[in-house]
């Protein structure tokens, strides 16, 4: 099993940006996926997670209305659409894979994180 997560950096607050995660070695259409991040000093976090078909999404309350979660079933791919970034986002952003009916307490699979930086 792999989780490659992508598209971390350096942005500016109030900047953009778009994490993509891309799975393999299991059935990613069978699997709720989701997004957490660790900010340095932290316990790592819930940020959004989405539902195997789409028709479900949730989101922490300090992202609701800035970060947006996607998935293409057809890619083996999760976003996290990152806009209107703060200083307070700053973390390493991990993708994680959960098979249906299970908490976000205790994910399946992990991927290695992708680092963002939000400078004020």
């Amino acid at each position: 099993v792999q989780l490659q997560a992508s598209g971390g950096g350096l942005v500016q607050a109030g900047g953009s940006l778009r994490l993509s995660c891309a799975a393999s070695g299991f059935t990613f259409s069978d699997y709720n996926m989701g997004w957490f991040r660790q900010a340095p000093g932290k316990e790592r976090e819930f940020v959004a997670g989405i539902s195997r078909t789409s028709n479900s999404k949730t989101y922490a309350d300090s992202v609701k209305g800035r970060l947006t979660i996607s998935r293409d079933n057809a890619k083996n791919t999760v976003y996290l659409q990152m806009n209107r970034l703060k200083p307070e986002d700053t973390a390493v952003y991990y993708c994680a894979a959960n098979r249906v009916g299970i908490s976000w307490s205790a994910p399946s699979y992990w991927g290695k994180g992708t680092e963002v930086t939000v400078s004020s």
